[in-house]
């Protein structure tokens, strides 16, 4: 789907940035459409956080500009660019009530008191939190403290929602009971949304659209299961998810550029890959077959079968996960369910995939 959006609430042109020498965002063009949820996604220092503090206002680029609405407001301060936030630790006033907290973003907006505690009332409800409206942050447990946060951010009613590590204070339960809440709010109220995040599982679960970051670069904008399956560079297959990928050579390309067939390097091992690829693999060219560990079999009578050493077994309650030395003494990962028969660790089995399971990426691109 790349960066392009229909009818676009958030566009950024050429966005560049430098602290110092340090280049945080290298030229970032990215649209994000009307009610959409997207998610930037990447390691630390990947430029996903100084993208969304320079939508913000927060931050101001080198180069490049930014519109909201259609309007240009590279140059608008944060407070004029109708935009909430909700920060990773809350920055809640702790003298302040949760009702006091929620309303202060209207009340220094002037307007009137019985609009104010419309408003904030319906925000509060909108959370679960209208029981609380007069406790205090410090009574508030963590989830509850981002549901303050949300409810603040929402109640001015922004054109975008920005939500930095949203749940990055939180316990792994808190976090998903979090993402579902976050999402049914950001669906009620139909907002452009964009959040930030190093958790491939929360961006891949809450998202229209995942944008991955890396060195102040986009390398691939696209749906959780087209980024998922599809991934365009090694350094994508690898942060999203779990990937096999095997050394290999093309050694003949259908006409229709959607059927390949390789050689692994070392013995020879013949593969089949059948489906649309991220780029054009000459005959000769050296790449990379990928392929996800639950797409794997054991000892399935598949068109695409290599030996493996199985050296550990771990149990995972929805899975058993098998870690095994492939034929190039690559490292192999296999997916199996519950009630699967799992090898002996140390024995030697064959696994096989189907050819439509593999994606082919270039070798000299990492990223």
């Amino acid at each position: 789907m790349g960066t392009k959006a229909a009818n676009p609430t958030v566009r950024l042109e050429g966005i560049r940035k430098n602290f110092g020498e340090f280049a945080a965002l290298r030229d970032v063009d990215l649209e994000v459409g009307e009610g959409e949820f997207v998610t930037l996604l990447g390691a630390s220092g990947s430029g996903k956080t100084t993208c969304l503090r320079t939508i913000a206002g927060f931050v101001q680029p080198n180069a490049g500009r930014i519109f909201i609405g259609g309007t240009d407001v590279t140059s608008v301060p944060p407070y004029l660019r109708n935009t909430g936030m909700v920060f990773q630790h809350f920055a809640l006033f702790p003298h302040m009530t949760v009702a006091r907290n929620v309303a202060y973003g209207l009340a220094i907006r002037r307007l009137p008191k019985a609009e104010v505690e419309k408003r904030t009332t319906e925000a509060l409800r909108l959370v679960h939190l209208e029981e609380l409206a007069e406790r205090h942050p410090q009574q508030l447990s963590g989830g509850q403290k981002q549901r303050v946060a949300l409810a603040r951010a929402v109640v001015i009613r922004p054109r975008v929602l920005l939500l930095d590590e949203p749940l990055g204070a939180l316990d792994l339960k808190l976090r998903e009971e979090l993402q579902v809440e976050i999402k049914r709010v950001q669906q009620t109220l139909g907002i452009t949304t964009l959040s930030v995040t190093h958790d491939q599982g929360e961006a891949l679960s809450m998202s229209d659209r995942v944008i991955v970051m890396s060195e102040g670069r986009i390398l691939q904008a696209d749906t959780p299961k087209d980024l998922y399956q599809r991934p365009n560079s090694v350094y994508v297959a690898n942060f999203v998810g779990r990937t096999n990928l095997l050394s290999a050579t093309v050694v003949e390309r259908g006409s229709d550029g959607k059927w390949h067939q390789l050689a692994l390097d070392k013995d020879g091992t013949p593969i089949d890959v059948l489906g649309v690829q991220a780029g054009e693999f000459a005959p000769g060219e050296k790449c990379f077959v990928a392929f996800r560990p639950e797409d794997v079999q054991l000892n399935g009578n598949l068109p695409n079968r290599v030996g493996v050493v199985v050296d550990k077994i771990t149990y995972r309650g929805s899975s058993w996960v098998l870690s095994c030395t492939g034929p190039n003494g690559q490292a192999l990962f296999v997916s199996l369910p519950p009630s699967a028969d799992i090898p002996t660790v140390q024995s030697r089995t064959t696994i096989g995939w189907h050819k439509e399971a593999c994606r082919l990426l270039k070798s000299g691109n990492r990223e």
